[in-house]
């Protein structure tokens, strides 16, 4: 039974994986969308290899056994050739090295972790840690919408105060959806949103200041509607990037929250 115990391993990591990209969104808190394909067809392949090793495990079993059964039926002594051949084989076997190594049992904790406790998704801890996410330099801007208040996103908000030299944003009401990441002067606290470029392991954050309005908790998803906070030069990089909040309405966190989209109607 010398595969059973990788076969078990490769069978839960398997099962882990199909867990948190196929029969829930639990992947998405760790990778994007476009990945969840890749994560369902490797949990497929280590469940299916897991499942043949257990298998040919079971089948070496009933050799083994036939080849017992038969050699009693044969019965007799053996030779002392055929004792010290056997002696032979018997040593050879007793040096296999295809047991599992120790170490490899630390992967039964990812496993078994993706299967009975997900760990949470990327939020306020990481943002409060981390720069905001650089915007890229742009300078044509498309009309803003007539209606009010108008949907953006963090970054092209981010984009419009500090490079639209129109001043296009100036007096709008402008309505916004992140979470919330206290701990900013004066009672101020940060609308964010996590963007991953691949994985949780290149996450970078997207952040604008809120004043006024309530406070809620950290990690809450709010949509926040509110003007410009006036300060420096809007158009230049000496404008804040920050929002006067008239109202600050919590919601339900979007089932990928790591993409800067517009707020839901």
């Amino acid at each position: 039974m010398k595969r059973l115990p990788q076969a078990v391993l490769l069978v839960l990591c398997g099962l882990g994986l199909l867990h948190v990209s196929l029969f829930t969104d639990l992947c998405l808190r760790y990778v994007k969308e476009g990945m969840r394909p890749l994560l369902v067809a490797s949990g497929l392949v280590l469940l299916l290899l897991g499942l043949a090793g257990a298998a040919l495990d079971r089948q070496d079993e009933r050799h083994h056994e036939r080849e017992g059964r038969e050699g009693e039926e044969e019965g007799g002594q053996c030779s002392g050739h055929e004792h010290g051949h056997g002696h032979g084989h018997e040593h050879e076997h007793g040096h296999d090295h295809s047991s599992l190594p120790r170490v490899s049992w630390l992967l039964l904790l990812p496993a078994l972790s993706l299967l009975l406790y997900a760990p949470p998704a990327l939020g306020a801890y990481t943002a409060s840690r981390q720069p905001p996410k650089a915007v890229a330099e742009q300078s044509d801007f498309d009309p803003l919408p007539a209606g009010s208040p108008v949907p953006m996103t963090l970054s092209d908000f981010t984009s419009r105060v500090q490079q639209d030299r129109s001043r296009a944003i100036d007096g709008r009401s402008i309505r916004m959806t992140g979470f919330v990441t206290p701990g900013g002067p004066k009672g101020s606290w940060d609308l964010t949103r996590i963007i991953l470029n691949c994985c949780a392991a290149d996450a970078q954050s997207v952040k604008v200041r809120i004043y006024g309005g309530a406070v809620l908790p950290a990690n809450t998803w709010v949509t926040v509607t509110g003007t410009w906070h006036a300060g420096g030069k809007l158009g230049t990089g000496s404008a804040p990037v920050a929002l006067d909040a008239r109202t600050v309405r919590k919601v339900a966190r979007p089932v990928n929250g790591y993409q800067d989209a517009l707020p839901l109607p």
